[in-house]
């Protein structure tokens, strides 16, 4: 009898349910808002921090000038220029990491996720003995006439070489969750190996390519380090709006908070856009 009446009583939840048009979440404990909400504020706080700083009434005149314009277009072109590059390059990788079962799969993903913990300016270093003029590909390039070091193709080349992990991460994480049953179904139709990718796979995972090239283009608009090292800061070539932030914090504080605001809010921007089209396309 007992078990009847609780039968009973869900299916009367669930008619309720689809009468009202709401659906019942899945309990949280009680002391998880505590965390939560001190982890928010870790990160909210430091910004409006920033922003109680600005001197409002210079603000369009310091981040209007020609140095600052330059330094965001900069950083827009190269951030877009080397997502694009990431995910041309990172997309198969994040594919045949999930979908091989070659045991050097392993060691391959860890050296291509290795710039997630070096320390950018490592990156920068490694980069720089790789393509500088004395290094191991700049040295052939240069006796070519092609230098790649100190020049903006420098800044989209760190950049990719920071932020593709975070793209590949996130994708081979998407790959992993959905399987590969639909691929192995349309294999067994005659469907080529090019038309699944394209046809099949693709579509299945496209929020979290959408993700992932979020992550990649926050990380290369942000990019300090590696940009520092292997590309210089040399104004309207390599000089991104982090280096510019980074300049104007020793000579102009006030300059320097008005610039550091423009890229929270371009960040923002990216990230809040990116989400929408990411829950439109799940």
């Amino acid at each position: 009898m007992t078990v009847a009446r609780t039968t009973a009583r869900a299916a009367v939840a669930r008619r309720s349910s689809g009468r009202t048009g709401t659906v019942r979440r899945a309990p949280v404990p009680w002391w998880l808002p505590l965390p939560a909400v001190l982890g928010g504020l870790f990160v909210v706080v430091p910004v409006l921090a920033m922003v109680g700083r600005v001197e409002w009434g210079s603000f369009l005149a310091l981040v209007t000038s020609p140095a600052s314009r330059t330094a965001l277009g900069l950083s827009l072109g190269t951030a877009a220029a080397a997502t694009g590059v990431s995910f041309v390059l990172g997309y198969p990788l994040a594919v045949l990491f999930a979908r091989s079962r070659s045991r050097w799969v392993g060691v391959a993903r860890a050296v291509v996720l290795l710039p997630l913990v070096l320390p950018p300016v490592v990156g920068g270093l490694a980069l720089l003995a790789a393509f500088g003029r004395m290094g191991v590909v700049g040295a052939f390039l240069d006796e070519h006439g092609l230098r790649i070091a100190f020049t903006t193709v420098a800044v989209v080349m760190a950049q990719t070489f920071v932020a593709m992990p975070f793209l590949v991460s996130a994708v081979e994480g998407a790959l992993r969750v959905e399987g590969d049953r639909y691929e192995r179904v349309a294999a067994t139709l005659g469907a080529g190996p090019t038309r699944t990718f394209l046809t099949v796979t693709t579509p299945r995972v496209l929020p979290g390519i959408l993700s992932g090239l979020v992550l990649c283009a926050a990380r290369a608009l942000g990019e300090f380090g590696a940009t520092l090292t292997f590309a210089g800061s040399l104004q309207g070539v390599t000089r991104t709006l982090p280096l510019e932030v980074y300049l104007q914090r020793e000579v102009d504080p006030d300059t320097a908070v008005a610039l550091a605001l423009v890229l929270v809010v371009v960040a923002v921007l990216v990230i809040g856009v990116a989400s929408v089209r990411t829950r439109t396309a799940s």
